[in-house]
């Protein structure tokens, strides 16, 4: 297989060390950087994408407004709605990418929208950002040079799911593990590696497929679940799919204690239909929820108390907004770095792709930002674009989220190889694909 090579800035790592809607700033700067964000404030996933949406939009023009924009730079922030359909995805993507100075990064919050653009970053020279979504083998730097996945990919995810079980009752080994995802390819993205984890750790697989048409409508999948009494649940689910899940598990007397969600399954708008009978799921996360931390009171004081959000103040803190708001910490760090190696203020996609690969969040830049405790240090490398980072565990007390476990690590020596592996089978029909050299 004959793969073009992506030449590395060997030196300029090493100089590190260790539908369009309204723009957050006017384009007359001089020195900008343009942020095309690819949101879905409409369709069936909207009450999830749209706080989603505010936590992405709300941090960038925090910036803006008490920085000026980043390193000199104003950032041009515009949304693009795609309905968390993959064809307008890629619509919106085309129609956007050259606006400005040009696109520096896309962030698709959709895996089958990020599919799709997998193989036009390197042909555009525009990095994806999928934050612990996507194709899970684009963690495979080496691979993927132009995709990024971290904190996790929905494997390490997985992974870290099933150890936590493995902590409980005895142990996962003779367990039946029932899986309730969206039949789409977000949902089934992390059933090899369950699949090859029942197999290594003894346990049984129950695989519970709901169609997008079946979101709202569940009970033949809960009756299922009752005939066939899975000793824990995992839910794979996103938008409506997620309280009506939580609702039909109530309406059997599932024990929610041994019901856990995907950290698309655990916002606020996922269980406050369920209310107090909702009491005892959980979810995995990798932030903090709530608004005690300084980068988030000067969002309020910023942009939400000044009328220019669609949110309202008592949704800021909310696990949605939370992590749309990380994301876009992601993004302004990676234009940080970005803009620290190449000595570049209007930074490129290309630049942008390096300041990525050499991201690096640590406690003490996380306090810097006034984000101290929001979530574990992050490192990305040319040959790691996800990480294994930790994650936690948290419950639902019947109005809100607390946290239940400490943060633990994923199964690292388990997930990688398989990571690998994919990574080969995705370019072996593709003679063409380009990778990199990692030191």
């Amino acid at each position: 297989m004959s793969l073009k090579k992506l030449a590395l800035g060997v030196a300029a790592a090493a100089m590190l060390g260790s539908g369009l809607l309204a723009s957050a700033t006017p384009a007359q700067a001089e020195d900008s950087v343009y942020i095309p964000l690819l949101t879905y404030r409409t369709g069936p996933f909207a009450g999830s994408g749209t706080p989603i949406a505010d936590g992405l939009h709300d941090y960038l023009t925090m910036l803006n407004e008490r920085d000026g924009g980043i390193g000199g730079a104003t950032l041009i922030v515009e949304e693009c709605e795609t309905g968390y359909n993959a064809q307008k995805g890629v619509e919106c993507y085309e129609s956007t990418k050259g606006n400005h100075n040009g696109a520096v990064v896309y962030n698709p919050f959709s895996t089958g929208i990020t599919l799709q653009l997998i193989p036009k970053a390197p042909i555009d020279q525009i990095p994806i950002l999928s934050m612990g979504y996507g194709l899970s083998a684009t963690a495979v730097g080496a691979t993927f040079p132009w995709t990024f996945n971290a904190p996790a990919t929905y494997w390490s995810q997985m992974s870290a799911i099933i150890k936590y079980i493995d902590t409980q009752d005895g142990g996962v080994s003779g367990k039946k593990i029932g899986f309730i995802y969206l039949d789409v390819g977000y949902g089934r993205e992390p059933i090899p590696l369950l699949e090859q984890l029942a197999v290594d750790m003894g346990f049984e697989v129950m695989l519970v497929p709901v169609g997008v048409k079946e979101m709202q409508s569940q009970s033949s999948h809960w009756l299922q679940v009752r005939r066939e009494k899975p000793d824990w649940m995992i839910m794979w689910g996103w938008g409506a799919m997620n309280p009506t899940a939580i609702k039909e598990a109530a309406k059997i007397r599932y024990p929610m204690d041994h019901f856990i969600g995907v950290w698309w399954s655990g916002g606020n708008v996922d269980l406050n239909p369920a209310g107090e009978d909702g009491t005892g799921y959980m979810s995995a996360n990798f932030h903090a929820t709530g608004t005690d931390f300084p980068a988030i009171q000067d969002i309020l004081t910023h942009v939400v108390n000044k009328g220019m959000s669609q949110a309202s103040a008592d949704t800021v803190g909310d696990n949605y907004y939370n992590r749309g708001m990380m994301n876009s910490v992601l993004i302004a760090e990676a234009i940080h770095t970005a803009q620290t190696i190449t000595g570049n203020v209007s930074i490129s996609g290309a630049d942008m792709r390096v300041g990525l690969e050499n991201l690096n969040l640590s406690e003490e830049r996380l306090a810097e930002l006034g984000l101290a405790g929001f979530t574990n240090a992050i490192r990305v490398t040319c040959e790691d674009h996800a990480g294994a980072h930790p994650i936690y565990l948290q419950q639902w007390t019947g109005s809100g989220w607390n946290a239940v476990s400490d943060w633990f690590t994923p199964m690292r020596d388990r997930v990688r190889p398989l990571l690998e592996a994919a990574a080969v089978e995705y370019t072996a029909d593709k003679p063409d694909w380009q990778t990199q050299t990692c030191n």
